[in-house]
């Protein structure tokens, strides 16, 4: 068994480190964008729009409906969607990083 002093030193581990600013902005824009896809996913399908897709289109429509207004729901989130997304990038990144 080795000893602690003949151990080799460990690797360090991303965790160890805060990310970069960059690093950071771009888990912030990235989690903000999915929030809204499902935000505008949700909103839709509550509107009755997933029922509506899945009106006659056969065996399996309903499932098929679901996944076809969540890639709806991620297009408009991509093109802009409602500003949910620039709202909660502002409010995740104006707030201090913690370290662990």
């Amino acid at each position: 068994m080795l000893t602690a002093a003949a151990r080799p030193p460990a690797e360090p581990r991303s965790q160890d480190f805060p990310p970069s600013n960059a690093q950071r902005a771009d888990e912030i824009k990235s989690i903000a964008a999915e929030f809204e896809a499902v935000f505008i996913a949700e909103m839709l399908s509550h509107a009755g729009f997933e029922k509506a897709l899945a009106s006659d289109a056969g065996f399996g429509g309903e499932a098929m409906s679901g996944m076809l207004l969540e890639k709806y729901a991620e297009m408009i989130a991509k093109r802009g969607g409602f500003g949910v997304a620039a709202l909660i990038e502002r409010q995740i990144a104006s707030r201090p990083v913690h370290a662990k």
